[in-house]
């Protein structure tokens, strides 16, 4: 049975630096990508994701740690990006599809 999740996704900073919508370039230390997703069990700790995009681009990712969040009343995977490095074309895959958000690590 397909469990709802959401995930959040940290990429790494990239070397010309993502801006936000002021022209301010993103930290991405304190952002993370964010989309509600099924999955057929629950992902643990270390396990590998492959995260899609409405795009068709697949991206890579690692669990660091799945949490039952009561407010929202499924559970939270938290993802570290799969490479040492995100491309400006993934990076923009992310950004520009509507069902992942960036938002602040703490909202």
């Amino acid at each position: 049975m397909p469990i709802d999740v959401e995930v959040r996704l940290r990429v790494p900073n990239m070397k010309v630096a993502a801006l936000d919508e002021n022209g301010y370039p993103v930290d991405h230390a304190s952002m993370r990508f964010r989309t509600a997703m099924q999955v057929d069990k629950l992902p643990k700790p270390e396990d590998q994701l492959t995260l899609k995009t409405s795009s068709g681009r697949l991206l890579p990712a690692r669990v660091v740690r799945s949490d039952w969040n009561d407010g929202l009343g499924r559970f939270i995977v938290s993802c570290q990006y799969g490479n040492q490095s995100i491309t400006a074309e993934e990076y923009a895959a992310l950004r520009d599809d509507p069902q992942w958000e960036l938002k602040h690590l703490l909202e």
